[in-house]
């Protein structure tokens, strides 16, 4: 028998150090009232959310079906009703109550200078990337749709691992997801669409707790790509996310075994399983920030490019920074 231990074994008892941690911090936060002050946020979030149960949340139909119809107007769609990446309206009407519950009631998300996003053309929305599921996604598409007028169809780049799943890659693909290649972004950017990167890629999404709000390294390919197709640049902050599922670590052996990018360590994964990824219902807060314009050679060196990057990440720090004054507490 090999003296080492197992991949699973060293996961495991990272899960028992990080389990006898988070007793002495459950100690400490009954010590300083951050227990009580938890209850207090999810009692006015619960109120929240049997007011909007008993005003109502829903868009009206035919308020939809003006948006819908609009996003419609330059779609290149084929006689099967699907665009040449593969995305569907019909589709998207169908899932729109889900989409929109999640957004409206789940996350009751709050939007700060939607406006910043051009009304047409191309351009590139670049934002910080969190919560271990891509919800963030979602709800930035759904910030667009429904509290932009007039609404905008977003097309955001994703790992080759979603898009290659069985069922979940074909909702990406229907949903008006593609699959994150440098083509695919300059070909949307040419036919005059709004494409969302994040930059972070799945570094970013599967972040520790202790590392929250923390940007990991961006990439530099959105940079060139606007640089080329002359796109200008949204940064923007998703302040929230970070604290929907906890993550205590990554499960590195199990992600290589499935071909994952990562697999998080929600702290009830021992004994939930899959059900402790079900993301708890903070509240989100999106801030777009004011168009960035770049001009230079999209083939300059690495250095020069990473000065540009930097411009644009800082932007995004600051609506993060922003976000986290501003906000009261997790979930409310």
């Amino acid at each position: 028998m090999s003296k080492g231990r197992s991949g699973a074994g060293k996961t495991f008892e990272r899960i028992a150090d990080v389990a006898r941690s988070q007793l002495a911090v459950a100690q400490q936060a009954r010590d300083t009232g951050l227990v009580e002050q938890l209850w207090t946020e999810i009692s006015e979030a619960a109120g929240d959310f049997r007011g909007l149960l008993r005003d109502g949340y829903r868009m009206p139909e035919e308020e939809l079906e003006r948006r819908v119809e609009h996003l419609l107007g330059n779609k290149n769609l084929n006689e099967f009703g699907v665009d040449p990446f593969g995305f569907s309206p019909d589709y998207v009407r169908k899932i729109f109550p889900v989409v929109e519950a999640m957004y409206r009631l789940w996350y009751r998300t709050e939007v700060f200078g939607i406006e910043n996003v051009p009304e047409t053309g191309r351009c590139l929305l670049i934002s910080n990337h969190s919560g271990q599921l891509p919800f963030d996604g979602a709800v930035i598409g759904a910030s667009l749709l429904l509290d932009r007028d007039p609404p905008r169809m977003i097309r955001s780049m994703v790992e080759k691992f979603a898009t290659a799943l069985p069922f979940f890659g074909t909702f990406c693909v229907r949903c008006g997801q593609v699959t994150g290649l440098p083509d695919n972004c300059r070909r949307l950017l040419e036919a005059e669409e709004s494409v969302l990167v994040f930059p972070e890629g799945a570094n970013g999404i599967s972040k520790p707790f202790s590392q929250r709000y923390k940007l990991a390294r961006f990439g530099h390919g959105f940079m060139r790509l606007a640089l080329e197709t002359n796109s200008p640049i949204v940064p923007i902050a998703v302040v929230g996310a970070e604290e929907q599922i906890i993550n205590l670590g990554n499960a590195a052996w199990l992600a290589k075994l499935v071909g994952a990018p990562s697999v998080p360590i929600p702290p009830l994964a021992l004994l939930l399983g899959p059900a402790a990824m079900l993301p708890m219902p903070v509240k989100l807060r999106i801030y777009y920030g004011e168009p960035l314009s770049f001009e230079g050679d999209p083939n300059d060196d690495d250095a020069v490019i990473a000065l540009k990057v930097a411009e644009v990440r800082r932007a995004i720090d600051s609506l993060i920074e922003r976000g986290l004054r501003e906000r009261r507490g997790y979930f409310i």
